[in-house]
């Protein structure tokens, strides 16, 4: 893979590889929690990229009439439930983050109905260029789906400051969910493109317009 330099960052022309027919052009966008995905995915698509977000069709697949609601519920039980029967996501979240064994259960009942939804999106995409943001992308296997894989990354510091003010979350437990994931570097050493969020959101965004500029440089 080529790399050329942009606005003073280093960055690869993408080949295409998905196993996917084309078009679009996938990008499949990851990165642990908190590191900027969503943000990231908000500057794609003002640029023009239709962004699936993997984590709202979680949501979706969790209601009462979602696909893996009652296998999510027999597997851990009426507890997680609200009044109104749907899943407390934090009750859930408390549950898998402190043990290794129940997320990767979580993760065998919610994964397929997902990954199923998110191809349907991609195949009746009309746009020139598909982002799938998702935070367990790699580790469920398909990035052999996308055309590149841009990583998302920044300092554990930021990480527990933004999810204590976004999700209300205390210290200890911000960092039992970045802690239940794997190292940031696992995901860096796949990455196509790596954008660094740490800095202002300008930054950020000539990062992301960069990388945006070598993929139309090499689908030209």
């Amino acid at each position: 893979m080529t790399n050329r330099l942009i606005s003073n960052h280093q960055f690869p022309l993408p080949t295409p590889h998905s196993s996917l027919p084309t078009p679009p052009y996938r990008i499949g966008l990851t990165g642990n929690i908190a590191t900027g995905k969503s943000t990231v995915g908000r500057m794609l698509a003002e640029l023009g990229a239709e962004v699936i977000d993997a984590d709202r069709i979680t949501h979706s697949v969790l209601a009462p009439d979602g696909a893996a609601y009652a296998d999510v519920v027999a597997a851990f039980g009426v507890d997680i439930l609200t009044p109104d029967g749907t899943i407390d996501r934090r009750k859930l979240g408390d549950i898998v983050f402190s043990d290794a064994e129940a997320l990767a259960q979580l993760e065998r009942l919610v994964h397929p109905p997902v990954i199923a939804e998110v191809r349907r999106r991609i195949a009746a995409s009309v746009v020139p260029v598909v982002v799938v943001e998702a935070i367990k992308l790699l580790e469920s296997g398909v990035a052999d789906d996308y055309d590149a894989i841009w990583v998302t990354t920044c300092p554990e510091t930021a990480q527990v400051e933004r999810l204590m003010r976004s999700r209300r979350l205390t210290r200890a437990e911000a960092l039992r969910r970045i802690h239940a994931q794997p190292p940031q570097a696992e995901k860096l050493a796949r990455a196509d493109v790596v954008i660094d969020t740490n800095g202002p959101l300008d930054a950020t965004r000539a990062q992301v317009i960069a990388a945006w500029e070598a993929i139309k440089m090499s689908t030209d």
